[in-house]
């Protein structure tokens, strides 16, 4: 947790009795609700993002002189928070950030903390529907083409970028894949998604020969005993050194705000301008409910509507 200088304790939380020392009530309880998430078995990256919340959360606390105190945070500064993460970040960052602070202090509640929420009747930042950016026909040549050559490196970032297009799976998905999780013969690999729930996720004959490749040059490396699938220049790939790659990757291409969820973020829209079925996408994504579809598949929608117009051209039979 945060190793902020106790020099904050001389500041005075605002809206407290000027007796009432700053507390580490807040943090020592946030160090007990990531045991409970370990508790529950989330997968690593959700807790990441909930510990990322409540580390800006304390952060903002004490930049603003507020209470650390959990019986002493307030409604009013839980929306002073909100305000500065919308003056700053995408509402769906915001919004995010809320429900794991809700989350947080329900949980407070629970375990008879705090008798009362500060969240209760609050509600969270309207996120409007925007459709997600997604990557060109264009844009993946230029990716690939930076790819291209015989190096350890490129035929591991072929292979990875390759993938991230072909399933369409989340970061954390790609880099928590062992070797004992590919199937070579069925082109298929096995991943663990969102709450540990595992899925397969096909793969076309692209993305087979730009793994073989990768695989071949792995099996020479000393470290290649190691069982994680994805191999750096110090041992396994991290989540973050493989969304640095991307990012380097696109930089190399000319393009500009490439990041691993946009993969995923295209995979939709391709399907579903392809005619793919819709649950079948839920399936392959993982999904299990329909509002991340809508939100998924708006970029392709007018899209598709456009074509179903040209096919129908209702004005053209009168």
């Amino acid at each position: 947790m945060s190793q902020r200088s106790q020099q904050t304790s001389q500041i005075r939380p605002f809206g407290t009795p000027e007796t009432d020392p700053l507390s580490e009530s807040y943090r020592a309880l946030v160090a007990s609700f990531r045991r409970k998430l370990l508790a529950e078995n989330k997968s690593p990256r959700t807790i990441q993002t909930y510990g990322e919340a409540l580390r800006l959360f304390d952060a903002f606390l004490v930049e603003q002189g507020m209470p650390l105190a959990l019986p002493h945070i307030r409604r009013e500064h839980v929306e002073a928070f909100m305000t500065d993460l919308l003056a700053r970040y995408r509402p769906a960052t915001a919004a995010n950030r809320y429900r794991t602070l809700n989350l947080f202090f329900a949980w407070c509640v629970a375990e008879g903390e705090i008798t009362r929420s500060p969240m209760q009747r609050m509600q969270p930042p309207i996120v409007p529907v925007v459709p997600p950016a997604v990557l060109t026909a264009d844009e993946l040549t230029r990716l690939f083409k930076v790819c291209q050559g015989t190096l350890f490196r490129e035929r591991r970032d072929m292979a990875i970028l390759r993938l991230f297009v072909d399933t369409g799976m989340r970061v954390g998905e790609l880099a928590w894949i062992q070797l004992e999780d590919l199937d070579r013969e069925y082109n298929v690999v096995a991943v663990l998604g969102k709450n540990r729930r595992p899925r397969l996720c096909p793969f076309g004959r692209k993305t087979a020969l730009a793994l073989d490749r990768y695989l071949r040059l792995r099996a020479q490396r000393k470290d290649a005993h190691q069982p994680t699938l994805w191999l750096g220049s110090g041992g396994p790939m991290t989540l973050n050194g493989i969304a640095h790659m991307v990012r380097r990757r696109a930089a190399e291409a000319g393009l500009d705000h490439v990041h691993p969820h946009r993969f995923r973020h295209t995979f939709a829209h391709e399907w579903l301008a392809a005619g793919g079925a819709e649950i079948d996408l839920m399936q392959l994504a993982g999904w299990h409910s329909r509002t991340m579809l809508a939100r998924y598949g708006a970029s392709a929608a007018a899209e598709r509507a456009r074509d179903a117009h040209r096919r129908l051209a209702l004005g053209d039979r009168f």
